[in-house]
């Protein structure tokens, strides 16, 4: 698994023109599910998403989490994230879980940050997206399992 962090200000997906989900004040998590990811590594990841310390306290500090802001989370689907682009010109996405394997645990992810109480929205998997974000610090992580 592979995650992209970005701490927004507000975030929004769009489908064919439509907004398919936005927030404001939290987490745009771009979600790349790789072959052989297990319910483990999602719980892994849902716990990194919510508790991870990169909002700023008082002082400016990293020191608060989403949890701890009551801050949202959009969780989009994003296979390229496991490109392998090393060699030739093409990127090679073979280490990503096909959509049967990935679908289920991408559903699992946003249900278990629901669940943990992070107000969560989503684009559509598998579609062709649009995501618009006003990055706040810019704050932005790679984590991966």
């Amino acid at each position: 698994m592979k995650m992209v962090l970005q701490r927004v200000a507000s975030a929004r997906v769009e489908v064919d023109g439509a907004v398919v989900g936005a927030i404001g004040q939290g987490l745009l998590v771009l979600l790349g599910i790789a072959e052989g990811d297990s319910e483990a590594d999602i719980r892994w990841g849902v716990e990194k998403v919510r508790e991870l310390r990169i909002f700023s306290d008082s002082e400016g500090k990293f020191n608060l989490s989403l949890s701890e802001i009551g801050g949202e989370a959009l969780v989009v689907s994003q296979f390229t994230l496991l490109g392998d682009a090393r060699k030739g010109r093409r990127p090679s996405f073979a280490k990503a879980a096909r959509p049967e394997e990935a679908t289920p645990l991408y559903d699992l992810f946003v249900e278990l940050l629901r669940q943990g109480g992070t107000k969560t929205e989503t684009g559509i998997f598998g579609a062709r997206m649009q995501v618009h974000l006003v990055n706040d610090g810019p704050v932005t992580l790679v984590v991966e399992k």
